[in-house]
């Protein structure tokens, strides 16, 4: 098991982690850091546990609008898939379309030619 030193409103902290982790640890404190710098300079130090809390609502907040934005998303790329299945038929509709006609017409030419020999 790894561990990890980060430092949290001044505080410094040893946190276990699994090995290979370490770095991702530390970035993850570095953003919980940098909400709670930003807190306590809006609203001054008003204890670390309640600074702690209002950076973990700041956090989730984040995490939820994340999470509708990846939604939001991943429903517009439904709707282009859609949108693109439709257009991938209708073109083959078109396609089928333009053959008959391309087949009327050599029927058309060959029976004309046909008929101009005789």
């Amino acid at each position: 098991m790894g561990k990890v030193s980060v430092t949290i409103n001044g505080r410094a902290f040893t946190i276990g982690c699994e090995e290979g982790q370490e770095a991702y640890l530390r970035d993850l404190a570095r953003h919980l850091d940098g909400h709670i710098r930003d807190l306590s300079g809006q609203v001054g130090q008003i204890g670390d546990l309640r600074l702690l809390l209002m950076a973990s609502l700041v956090v989730a907040d984040e995490r939820r609008e994340a999470v509708r934005r990846v939604e939001a998303l991943e429903a517009e790329v439904e709707t282009l898939k859609a949108a693109d299945r439709g257009r991938a038929e209708g073109l083959r509709s078109d396609r089928e379309r333009l053959a008959r006609s391309i087949d009327k017409a050599a029927e058309r030419l060959e029976a004309l030619v046909a008929a101009s020999d005789t």
